[in-house]
């Protein structure tokens, strides 16, 4: 071991065991959105998202191409992010010759091409 390798260990040591995945450990290690739970059908075609930064829209968009619609809840992403993410995503859309909906306040649905999506939500206040 050199005196620059001693240094880097003491800056940021490494643990040996954090550095091979078992195979239990890289499966923990997918996204949260990827990760099954006991209740969820693996046959879905349809996949929530609720993202918290800019970065995960190309989690999104992977998802479109793979030919996975995407229920996205912008609602917790910063007001200035909401609309580049929501262009990122018409480009994918565009891409894959898809479609993009609003449903709700700050609640978008994409759908590839071979999902079709079918009615109409009135978006308009009835409490008015």
């Amino acid at each position: 071991m050199g005196l620059l390798d001693g240094v880097k260990n003491f800056i940021a040591p490494e643990d040996e065991e954090e550095l091979e995945l078992t195979k239990d450990e890289a499966a923990e290690a997918i996204s949260p959105y990827e990760k099954p739970s006991a209740n969820v059908n693996t046959n879905a075609n349809i996949v929530l998202f609720e993202p918290r930064n800019f970065n995960e829209a190309e989690e999104i968009g992977a998802h479109i191409k793979q030919k996975r619609a995407c229920c996205i809840n912008l609602h917790r992403i910063p007001s200035e992010y909401r609309q580049r993410i929501i262009d990122f995503l018409s480009g994918v859309i565009f891409g894959v010759d898809g479609s993009i909906k609003k449903i709700g306040d700050n609640v978008i649905l994409c759908s590839p091409k071979n999902l079709q999506v079918g009615g109409n939500i009135d978006l308009s206040s009835d409490l008015d």
